[in-house]
């Protein structure tokens, strides 16, 4: 093997591996370890695939070197197929002169750059593969050597490293928030409720003694308003009784598919959610408020041309509310007022008793995608 001589290339992969302990998001820790992997190596392309749950595709797509305007012609991320689907199914460094000759390639869209030479690495931490590192076209050379190998193996067991470290962290606020909103609800239930009642019985015990009429209907009222504030935190207290949906839960679930779209949009979306989303949804609601929002994220990358998207979902007591608002064209100006997916997410919203709205943005510019439908009764679930 030769020898590292380069301490340029050094410095760059010590600088990758201890971004794991520093402060950035996983996406952007994942992003400069692309960016570094690039830089060692003397890639002109890089990209980081990280599996899903199951590790039978891939849930993130992190490129480096395709220009956010090419990336969106180029459309959604690989699925797993070809010389990308083989180091998923068989996770071993591949080193490849010219990927076309393979017998595994699968080819690139339209739009693609060309791409010959090519390193892949598996992303591995304790036995356990979480991804897969790809680097192409190299600059100085028509093929990566096999020091390339090894140093891109060191940067894929840093992005190992943080996978696993960010799933774990995940792991444990997923369960201290579970055992907080547990005791939350139980304080609520055993305590405030009780203490509420007991003063509305009061109040209303002292009603007979009031002499003046004004007064006595201000205890009435004051006794109907304590009503209001028992029922408001009983549904508070249902909202915090979690059962989750699935494993992995609607709100993972959507977040997921947005970071799946953001490869198309050349950004992550804004994601707001309001209420109990993995409680109050049931399966059926589940799978077409999922089907609506990719569709609708998917008319915001073929024809809205945006620099901003915001999506929220709201889960209430009697209803899910589904809103996507872009800053692009409006739906008069592309083909977003019309068509067959347009049409499917109407129906969609007829079937299950609701509605669908495709409408000019509140704030001037851009549409705003707004899908409502009733959920099952609190009471009867």
């Amino acid at each position: 093997m030769e020898r590292v001589t380069d301490p340029g290339r050094l410095r760059a992969l010590v600088q990758a591996v201890l971004l794991i302990g520093s402060d950035l998001s996983l996406p952007d820790v994942l992003r400069r370890i692309v960016q570094s992997a690039c830089e060692v190596v003397d890639a002109t392309y890089g990209a980081l695939g990280v599996l899903n749950d199951a590790g039978e595709g891939l849930a993130q797509f992190i490129t480096e070197g395709i220009p956010p305007e090419q990336a969106r012609l180029i459309g959604r991320f690989p699925e797993g197929k070809g010389i990308i689907g083989l180091l998923i199914t068989d996770p071993r460094p591949i080193r490849l002169k010219n990927l076309a000759e393979h017998p595994m390639s699968a080819g690139f869209p339209e739009g693609h750059p060309v791409m010959r030479s090519f390193l892949g690495v598996p992303v591995i931490s304790r036995d356990r593969v979480f991804g897969n590192l790809y680097l192409t076209e190299k600059h100085s050379a028509p093929e990566f050597s096999e020091e390339d190998e090894g140093l891109a193996t060191a940067l894929a067991s840093a992005a190992g490293i943080a996978i696993e470290n960010a799933r774990l962290h995940s792991h444990v606020r997923d369960l201290a928030l579970s055992e907080d909103r547990s005791r939350i609800a139980a304080e609520l239930h055993d305590s405030v409720i009780q203490r509420l009642f007991a003063v509305g019985l009061a109040l209303q015990g002292t009603v007979r003694s009031i002499s003046s009429r004004q007064a006595a209907e201000k205890v009435q009222q004051a006794v109907a308003d304590l009503d209001d504030t028992i029922r408001e935190i009983r549904a508070t207290i249902f909202s915090l009784q979690v059962a989750k949906r699935s494993e992995q839960g609607l709100r993972a679930e959507i977040l997921a598919l947005t970071r799946e779209v953001s490869v198309g949009l050349g950004f992550e979306p804004q994601v707001r959610f309001e209420g109990p989303i993995d409680s109050l949804v049931d399966d059926t609601v589940a799978a077409n408020a999922l089907a609506v929002i990719r569709e609708g994220l998917s008319n915001v990358v073929r024809h809205a041309h945006a620099n901003h998207v915001q999506l929220s979902v709201a889960a209430r007591l009697g209803h899910l509310l589904v809103q996507i608002i872009d800053d692009g064209k409006g739906p008069g100006d592309g083909h977003r007022d019309g068509g067959r997916g347009v049409h499917n997410l109407g129906q969609r919203a007829t079937e299950l008793g609701g509605s669908f709205r495709l409408q000019a943005a509140p704030q001037g510019t851009g549409t705003q995608l707004v899908w409502e439908v009733p959920l099952p009764d609190a009471a009867s679930s």
